[in-house]
């Protein structure tokens, strides 16, 4: 009754007759309550059919529920053939065209009703050995290709019902279209299969890699401005309706980061938008995904069109050290983080470990990188294909492309049996001795030990044709990081081992520099520049002792750069610099912001003036002076002594941090370096707009007043200035220039200009921040203070706390004769008599508010906390 039966072979073992017996008398129940009892009977009668659903049902709690669930599938095969089920189950029969469905649930319970026949029917015919391996990955990718093409055909035809999309325009005049064709063949909706789907290579239990594109003049909706959302939410309801769990089951798990930098790209992409990243900022590894890349559903025509213009991309007809580089670097990665060590059959991954199948993979697509361009007969999609052209063209030899598919059909045989056990997408063999001989009945093998002995076998083999590939080539002088697909999640786990506390938001950076998110990786050599240097970086962030913070620092100075070729490749010829920028990006986080201000502060790693301490303050004022004079005018003033301060404040902060013996005089250095700033400036500013507003004859001037850590030279690399104006004129005399001004305003305007001096941004930032609080009445009080003002308000309206300010007070510009009366006043107030208890009074009140309004958190606030320097400056 059935002839198939006799060509049964290689059956399963029942690692469990009793769960087997079970098994078989629940389908035979079924089968009764079907109508089929007598064709069930008849196959069980047969010796072969009995092991065949026997050795089904003994291995497989999954399977043994499907026959429950299908029992008339083995009798369709058994009749029908193997072939002609698979087909007709994957929508790939002639007769057959796409089902339509009146609801979405209608089309949810029918894919997972027809997955659960495709996955029995398909394990059937695989496990009785009734067509080659080739013809189960087939028929799994056609299934998966028929499910994506259902799914598209209805979510279109809703959107086209609704109105949000307007349907593809009608055949031309003279033409009909038949009323069957699928609405998707010309909507330019395009759904690219990728991975195993993409060169119909599928495995038993594998989820499926997509990416969706749309081309934005095909597709017409009622509103433009509004297809993009369109777009995603289609793509969002297809991926969805594939892997949504219900009673049923689900269809497909789907995985769509293959598509172009998914972490900041939506779900569907337009097509111009892939083809400028893919021909700009796309990686090697994203060469060789492209490889398998296939128009599965969707706009066929529109896909193939889009994988032709990329393909300059894909096969490079010269391709450079840096690709080689790369390609290479992608090996190192995978061997870095597979971590299974040598092979041992208990417990190995088929996929990746050593010897497994991503080694024959990797393999084929290797060679089709580099020599693909300039042989287009290379360029295939599926594995067998590929060996065997690249054995025609002599790039290999036909025993290793024989050897080599040999093991990948073996392989593929075994990993279809694991998943067939719980439908789960496993790819390695149980660790236990009973679970893998388990595994091994299922196999078909009946003693384990040749089990062993031939994976072994097949292993070993790839191991040994796999090493040799790279042997002769040249190596990349360090394995990176980005070269391989950075989301696929082992860059995290090899982040998570170096000692990154958030490997995830770690590889999202990395990601982001590889991919040229940030402006400085923009060109194709700054990142291949960037490539050789990660291992390098991270090494060097995780010796810091905070590598997450050294990470985020360093991706915040990479995010100010407008160019990285000539930084990186400073560093690359200095590999100290490398550890130099970590130890700052790490331990000094002011160091850190001042560095992304301006990247050429590192040019002071190169100069050997980045541990000798400073110059006195009359050197640095002199030196000041010189770099003004060379300026062309205001503008340029401003930023050559931006330079000229920054660049010394960086090195001082570096002799903090190194503590050198030149660290110990760094608050004076940085006090007499604003002195200098003051100084040098001041002249200059006056000197302008006495050309308009002129001077005062009969004497006067202004006086440029310090207070706080200024006024004391005990600065840090982040004080600000806290700053004083204190002018002396005549009295109700204008000044004598073209537009003549009072005293009061005309020293208050000039100020004002010495301020924005100080403080107005310029290309790369600010000189310094200044603070004017203390000038006399705050806030309120003029911006420059007659000196009889000044004496006056300290002598009869100053708070105490404002006496004590003047304890710092040091004039630092301004006429000599004037600073010395400033300096005179000042001393008169800090000297006349006062009542100790009054005074004591008023500094417990004034330090209660200040503690009860800067309160310290922790030990670690040393400015704040009780006795910390705050209580030292007040005693």
């Amino acid at each position: 009754m059935f002839p198939l039966l006799d060509h049964l072979q290689s059956l399963p073992h029942a690692s469990d007759v009793a769960q087997a017996q079970a098994g078989v008398t629940r389908w035979q129940a079924a089968a009764t309550a079907h109508g089929v009892a007598a064709e069930a009977a008849a196959l069980l009668a047969h010796p072969a059919g009995l092991a065949w659903l026997m050795g089904i049902c003994g291995n497989s709690p999954f399977l043994a529920d499907l026959l429950a669930k299908q029992p008339e599938i083995p009798l369709m095969i058994a009749q029908e053939g193997a072939e002609r089920v698979l087909a007709r189950l994957a929508g790939d029969a002639p007769d057959l065209s796409l089902p339509h469905f009146s609801s979405l649930p209608d089309l949810k319970r029918f894919l997972r009703q027809r997955r659960q026949q495709a996955a029995l029917a398909t394990a059937l015919v695989d496990t009785g050995g009734l067509v080659a391996q080739e013809t189960i990955m087939l028929a799994l990718s056609r299934f998966a290709d028929f499910a994506l093409r259902v799914t598209i055909e209805h979510l279109l035809r809703e959107l086209y019902a609704q109105g949000s999309l307007l349907p593809p325009q009608c055949p031309p005049s003279g033409q009909t279209a038949e009323a069957s064709r699928p609405v998707q063949d010309s909507s330019g909706y395009v759904v690219l299969a990728m991975g195993k789907l993409g060169a119909m290579e599928l495995n038993y239990s594998s989820d499926i890699d997509l990416i969706v594109l749309y081309d934005p003049d095909r597709v017409q909706a009622k509103d433009p401005d509004r297809l993009p959302q369109i777009m995603v939410k289609l793509t969002r309801q297809l991926v969805e309706v594939l892997e949504e769990r219900t009673a049923d089951g689900s269809v497909f798990r789907t995985d769509l980061r293959l598509r172009p930098d998914p972490s900041s790209t939506p779900l569907a992409l337009s097509i111009p938008a892939a083809e400028v990243y893919y021909t700009s900022l796309a990686q090697t590894w994203e060469r060789a995904a492209m490889i398998r890349a296939r128009p599965a559903a969707g706009d066929l025509q529109c896909g193939a069109a889009f994988l032709k213009m990329i393909s300059p991309f894909v096969w490079r007809r010269h391709l450079d050290f840096a690709a080689i580089a790369e390609v290479h670097a992608i090996k190192q990665q995978i061997d870095s983080h597979k971590g299974f060590g040598s092979i041992a059959v208990a417990g190995h991954n088929l996929k990746l470990g050593a010897g497994g199948i991503r080694e024959i993979e990797f393999f084929a697509q290797t060679q089709q990188l580099i020599w693909g361009g300039r042989n287009p007969d290379l360029r295939h999609r599926q594995t067998r294909q590929a060996l065997d052209a690249l054995a025609t063209a002599g790039q290999i030899d036909l025993a290793t492309a024989t050897d080599l598919y040999d093991s990948y059909l073996y392989l593929r045989r075994l990993e279809h049996r694991l998943q067939m056990v719980a439908d789960q997408q496993t790819h390695t063999l149980p660790a236990e001795p009973d679970a893998l001989a388990r595994i091994a009945a299922f196999a078909g093998w009946a003693d384990v030990n040749d089990f062993e002995t031939e994976t072994r076998r097949h292993l070993e083999r790839v191991d040994s044709v796999y090493a040799e590939l790279f042997e002769a080539a040249p190596k990349p002088e360090q394995p990176s990081l980005a070269a391989f697909n950075l989301d696929d999640g082992t860059v995290a786990a090899r982040l998570r081992a170096l000692g990154f506390a958030d490997p995830e938001q770690a590889a999202q950076m990395l990601h982001a520099w590889h991919t040229g998110r940030r402006r400085v990786t923009r060109s194709e050599r700054a990142r291949q520049l960037l490539l050789t240097l990660t291992p390098d970086l991270l090494t060097a962030f995780v010796a810091t002792g905070n590598p997450d913070q050294a990470l985020m620092n360093f991706d915040a100075f990479l995010g100010r750069l407008m160019s990285g070729v000539q930084l990186f490749s400073l560093m690359q010829a200095h590999g100290a610099l490398v550890a130099f920028v970590a130890e700052i990006m790490g331990e000094a986080p002011s160091l850190a912001s001042r560095l992304s201000e301006a990247p050429a502060l590192l040019d002071n790693f190169l100069s050997s003036d980045l541990e000798r301490p400073l110059p006195s303050r009359d050197t640095l004022l002199a030196d000041a002076v010189a770099d003004l004079a060379r300026a062309g005018g205001y503008e340029e003033q401003l930023r050559f002594m931006r330079d000229f301060v920054r660049d010394r404040q960086f090195r001082i902060g570096v002799q903090i941090l190194r503590q050198t013996p030149q660290a110990a005089r760094a608050l004076m250095s940085l006090s007499d370096l604003a002195d200098a700033a003051v100084q040098s400036l001041v002249p200059s500013i006056e000197a302008a707009f006495a050309q308009n507003h002129g001077r005062f004859a009969g004497g006067g001037g202004l006086a440029v007043v310090a207070l706080g850590k200024h006024g004391s030279r005990e600065m840090t690399v982040n004080s600000d200035l806290d700053l004083i104006f204190v002018y002396d004129a005549p009295e109700g005399v204008l000044s004598d220039g073209a537009r003549p001004l009072p005293a009061a305003v005309y020293y208050a305007r000039l100020a004002q200009r010495i301020l924005s001096a100080l403080t107005v941004p310029v290309a790369d930032g600010t000189l310094f921040q200044v603070d004017m609080r203390l000038r006399p009445s705050g806030h309120s009080g003029p911006l420059a203070t007659s000196l009889e003002a000044f004496i006056k308000y300290h002598a009869e309206s100053a708070w105490t706390w404002e006496h004590m300010a003047l304890t710092r007070c040091r004039p630092v510009s301004g006429p000599e004769n004037l600073q010395a009366r400033i300096a005179d006043a000042v001393h008169a107030v800090l000297t006349r008599p006062r009542d100790p208890e009054r005074l004591r009074t008023e500094i417990r009140e004034m330090h209660a508010r200040l503690t009860g309004h800067h309160k310290a958190r922790d030990l670690w606030h040393m400015k704040h906390v009780r006795g910390g320097m705050v209580d030292i400056e007040f005693l």
